[in-house]
């Protein structure tokens, strides 16, 4: 089966690699299968474009270039698994790009430890490579394949309703992370359809997941995550696909508090995009550590 070969450096951030491997684990398996071969250096927080960016830009500037050097010296695109770090990455770049000022400036905080960044890192959102460099076509097929070679039973995603959640950080400010579509994001839409999903459309699709703000008014952000779920159950959504680890943690680790507080029964299972790939690839819910989640689980696709 054709796939491309491609070298990238796999940038997980922090969230993942501390609190949610198994979404690691989940994007290693699919990029594998793609004939993607993802390489490791050793990263330091993004940082966060929320949060130490607003308290200080140079440090923020720093700690980002800090990271950008190892994909300049590898020569190999930095493939970010969360909507937080590529947005952070690439706008960084950008302004390296822009301020030749702030690079000096970081240059000389980085040349205390031998390092030098020289603004040519390039970097990536992991959904942007699965659409536009591999292609939904190269996913299809080996879905397709999968299910023909195996005999097993059918793909479990098939005929699956999924509404998607892009997250506020995902694609925005478009004039910077230049894929998708900054007001109406569809490429989870197109994987979802690739892996034999029926993608659903709600009215809040892109309204956000309440992460931010529930870190100083948690009631807020649950009155959030409590609209996300009517709107996406109210469309006839049986999953809400992700993929930001902000996102995913709030919207599956919350779920029991919002049917406390507002007396709901919801139980919708929260997906990272890649392990829906996953299943559909074949790979079995004790592969894929599907045990950690906490949310929906008398869903069919925890049974595979």
């Amino acid at each position: 089966m054709e796939t491309i070969k491609k070298n990238t450096i796999l940038f997980p951030g922090c969230v993942i690699q501390n609190r949610l491997p198994f979404l690691e684990k989940s994007a290693r398996l699919v990029f594998e299968k793609l004939g993607v071969k993802c390489n490791d250096a050793p990263f330091v927080c993004c940082p966060d474009p929320v949060g130490i960016a607003s308290i200080s830009e140079k440090t923020w500037l720093t700690l980002a270039a800090r990271n950008l050097v190892y994909g300049e010296k590898a020569n190999q695109e930095i493939l970010s698994l969360c909507n937080g770090c590529s947005e952070t990455l690439l706008r960084a770049n950008h302004v390296f790009k822009h301020d030749k000022k702030s690079l000096k400036e970081v240059n000389d905080i980085l040349g205390n430890n031998g390092h030098i960044y020289n603004g040519n890192a390039k970097i990536t959102h992991f959904v942007r490579t699965l659409v536009e460099d591999i292609g939904v076509k190269k996913i299809k097929k080996i879905v397709k394949a999968t299910w023909i070679d195996n005999g097993e039973n059918r793909n479990p995603i098939e005929n699956i309703r999924i509404a998607s959640h892009p997250g506020c950080h995902y694609n925005r400010p478009g004039n910077i992370l230049k894929w998708d579509n900054p007001t109406n994001p569809q490429y989870q839409e197109k994987i979802i359809s690739a892996i034999g999903g029926i993608p659903v459309d709600y009215p809040e699709k892109t309204l956000c997941c309440g992460s931010c703000v529930s870190r100083t008014r948690n009631d807020i952000g649950l009155e959030i995550i409590r609209t996300k779920y009517k709107s996406a159950t109210d469309a006839g959504a049986e999953v809400i696909s992700v993929n930001c680890p902000a996102c995913f943690q709030m919207m599956e680790s919350h779920q029991r508090d919002v049917n406390k507080k507002f007396d709901e029964n919801y139980s919708i299972p929260i997906f990272y995009i890649t392990e829906l790939i996953a299943l559909a690839f074949g790979f079995k819910s004790k592969e894929l550590g599907l045990k950690f989640h906490s949310a929906g689980k008398k869903s069919i696709l925890f049974k595979t």
